[in-house]
């Protein structure tokens, strides 16, 4: 780091910042052949001052092999997400697929079927997918990132849920994956305050079947199963909470083998439920 730079960094710790975000806001926005960097890195450290998350500040985030862009139109892809991708690629693995086609329900960023698509080109396995997202303003931010990350073979479609998808398509996909919002309303005032910058429609989910903040995962479990191809997927993130109800719901809504995997912190995450008749 040149000495402007680590002049800099100290200057925003001596504001307040910690030195790691300090760091990283100096490198985004340090550019040798521009003199007004220094007001770029003060306007962007303001903003972190401010509450606003990191990644919005800096415009994009690393998932797993990609670097997404991200702004407040989509929600910050977190690392429990990251394990989703892990699952759903063992899950394709086990049905040897060779062409899958993949859905990703309420797409946000795109994070899931970006990472998904292009490790699965890296793995020599052309999918096909389909990006949902009831946000037209969060379908663009995914749009660009399918194109940063040169992918071709994915389309988007502004839906809530399965209701404006192409009946053409139902019965024909081999992987669903959802990561909705399961947060209850009442959990609110318990929040980090970063998350007050993120969107509350990707984040906050009403009561359903008597578990707080369950509708969007019960919604996408009940009404997913006649999109599934015979060895189709279906892997939706949930609360910590919803490990029973989801399984629960699963199986009264026809899937035949229903599984709960935990997540790093050893939470109930995420629902994986196959064999629907």
């Amino acid at each position: 780091m040149t000495g402007a730079k680590a002049a800099l960094v100290e200057e925003l710790v001596a504001r307040g910042l910690v030195a790691r975000e300090a760091t990283w806001l100096v490198d985004e926005f340090f550019i040798a052949a521009d003199p007004d960097f220094t007001s770029a890195v003060m306007v962007a450290a303001e903003r972190r001052l401010a509450g606003e998350p990191l990644q919005y500040i800096i415009g994009h985030w690393p998932f797993r092999h990609c670097d997404l862009d991200v702004d407040a139109r989509v929600l910050i892809p977190r690392p429990e997400t990251e394990e989703l991708v892990d699952i759903a690629l063992r899950e394709l693995a086990l049905g040897r697929r060779s062409a899958p086609l993949v859905a990703d329900l309420g797409t946000g960023s795109g994070a899931i079927i970006v990472s998904l698509l292009c490790e699965l080109e890296e793995r020599g396995v052309q999918a096909t997918g389909i990006a949902v997202d009831i946000s037209d303003d969060a379908l663009s931010v995914a749009r660009r990132n399918a194109r940063k990350h040169h992918l071709a073979n994915v389309s988007f479609v502004q839906s809530s849920w399965w209701r404006e998808v192409d009946i053409n398509v139902r019965g024909r996909f081999d992987l669903v994956t959802a990561n909705p919002p399961y947060v209850a309303n009442d959990e609110v005032s318990c929040l980090e305050p970063e998350l007050s910058f993120e969107p509350s429609t990707a984040l906050f989910a009403d009561d359903a079947l008597g578990t707080s903040g369950f509708a969007a995962v019960a919604e996408i479990i009940t009404s997913t199963g006649p999109w599934l191809s015979s060895m189709g997927v279906l892997i939706v993130e949930h609360g910590y909470r919803h490990g029973a109800a989801a399984r629960d719901l699963a199986r009264a809504s026809g899937f035949a083998s229903v599984t709960t995997a935990t997540d790093m912190a050893g939470h109930e995450r995420f629902l994986v439920a196959k064999e629907w008749s």
